[in-house]
């Protein structure tokens, strides 16, 4: 699987690794270790729960009492998951207040198959993966500003608008 991480000068560096690890119990193995957090330990995790080939989740002291998870959310940063049990707010698009996640149903499409993710740690959902959209809440005030949509899956944005 492959993954790219910034090397603090500005620049990054993508690198591949083969997973040995299986970080969500289904089995198969999902992920690798490495020590992420610099603290001479390999007992943190890079995984592909999506199954693209391309990470998606990083776990600090995988199994332990700190244990950390993050999610990428599509953007290239890493957001804080909320796949441990935690509840955020979140705004549908008509409006309407809800609590749940990370998987809800976003699009009203009746599957609780939508992620929304707290970037910034605040218990409000600030971003909200529908589909091939992506949800954002610019200014923090939990109404969606922006949508992105990647309609030929290829990790870049095609089209943006206002929701």
């Amino acid at each position: 699987m492959d993954y790219c991480l910034g090397d603090g000068d500005g620049s990054a560096t993508t690198w591949t690794a083969e997973p040995g690890l299986d970080l969500d119990g289904d089995g198969a193995e999902d992920a690798f270790g490495l020590d992420f957090d610099g603290d001479g330990l390999l007992d943190d995790a890079l995984a592909d729960l999506d199954g693209d080939g391309v990470v998606d989740h990083a776990v600090l002291d995988v199994g332990g009492d700190t244990e950390q998870r993050f999610t990428d959310d599509g953007s290239g940063t890493w957001s804080v998951s909320v796949d441990r049990g935690a509840q955020l707010r979140w705004f549908g698009l008509d409006g309407a207040e809800s609590v749940g996640g990370p998987l809800v149903d976003f699009d009203g499409d009746g599957e609780a198959d939508d992620r929304v993710l707290d970037a910034d740690r605040d218990g409000l959902a600030d971003r909200a993966l529908a589909g091939t959209n992506t949800y954002v809440d610019t200014d923090r005030d939990g109404a969606w500003d922006v949508w992105l949509s990647d309609s030929d899956s290829d990790g870049a944005a095609d089209s943006a608008g206002v929701p």
